[in-house]
């Protein structure tokens, strides 16, 4: 008779490797891919990882450059090893060995208010509509979204508590008044349809004490932007930087934004200003101005 393959035993250093990410509360998502990415080393040379020479890693990089990985790919694998060599090795040597390009850093897409607008019109029913309201109006992450309960609705603050954000950091995001009234649209149909459970999810699943999935909300923004005739590529980040780029055109101060998004470096926020139009269309051209000296007319600004 057939025998039942057995998992292979954790050798002791991925043992003390996960004993130290533990002991630091990384994110059991974060210990899974830390854990693939050293096990894809280790598989590279062929022995155990705590016999790595800088050699080895110099080569396992150029590995990865000539088999197509991705910056992505890269840059996770680095953190990976990073981690391996500096804190459970104490080998800050190999560490300081490991190249990092650069990645490009791409503009994000952003929508105008009036595509918003659309947008959240066409959202598949008022749980969604609300849930991408959110996304938008306070400027949540995807997660965060998903992750609210009822509880986490301040009205008398008008706050909306984040906890463990990205970063496990709690914060508080804005809650105004047009966004109340649409979740207490959505608070009155779920509790009518008996799906709202007390302190339970404010967005649940179809099993009412799971919350929505990610990729549900992913695929509500697609068919809402679908429906709306929106051709850029939306996902539910686009409207937390659609969120942030329109306070920017509003002239909100980039620090007061930095802690709506919950940003821990005020350069991440600082890409908005990249994005924001107002202030790129209030210049007066220099071809403007000189049309202006022909034509006899006092130059505009």
């Amino acid at each position: 008779m057939a025998t039942l393959p057995t998992e292979r035993p954790v050798t002791p250093l991925r043992q003390r490797m996960l004993d130290d990410m533990a002991m630091r509360s990384m994110r059991s998502r974060t210990q899974h891919d830390y854990v693939r990415h050293v096990r894809a080393f280790a598989a590279f040379l062929g022995r155990s990882p705590d016999t790595a020479t800088a050699e080895d890693v110099r080569r396992f990089q150029l590995h990865q450059r000539d088999h197509g990985a991705g910056e992505s790919v890269i840059g996770a694998t680095v953190s990976a090893l990073r981690f391996l060599f500096t804190v459970t090795l104490e080998r800050p040597d190999l560490s300081h060995r490991l190249v990092l390009a650069p990645r490009p850093r791409k503009l994000p897409d952003v929508l105008s208010v009036d595509e918003v607008a659309r947008l959240l019109e066409a959202a598949p029913g008022i749980k969604y509509r609300a849930a991408l309201g959110v996304a938008y109006g306070a400027g949540l992450r995807v997660s965060e979204v998903a992750h609210l309960k009822a509880d986490d609705i301040d009205s008398k603050r008008m706050l909306i508590r984040i906890e463990e954000g990205k970063g496990r950091k709690d914060r508080n995001a804005m809650l105004s008044p047009q966004l109340l009234e649409l979740l207490r649209l959505w608070w009155r149909e779920g509790k009518r349809r008996s799906v709202l459970l007390p302190h339970g999810w404010l967005f649940p699943g179809r099993s009412y004490t799971d919350p929505v999935s990610t990729r549900q909300l992913h695929r509500a923004v697609c068919e809402a932007a679908d429906a709306a005739g929106i051709r850029k590529r939306v996902s539910p980040h686009t409207l937390r930087h659609s969120f942030a780029t329109h306070l920017l055109e509003q002239d909100v101060d980039i620090r007061v934004i930095q802690v709506l998004l919950g940003h821990s470096k005020l350069e991440t926020t600082a890409l908005y200003t990249k994005v924001a139009t107002r202030t790129i269309r209030a210049v007066t051209g220099p071809l403007d101005r000189l049309m202006a000296l022909m034509e006899g007319k006092p130059p505009a600004g």
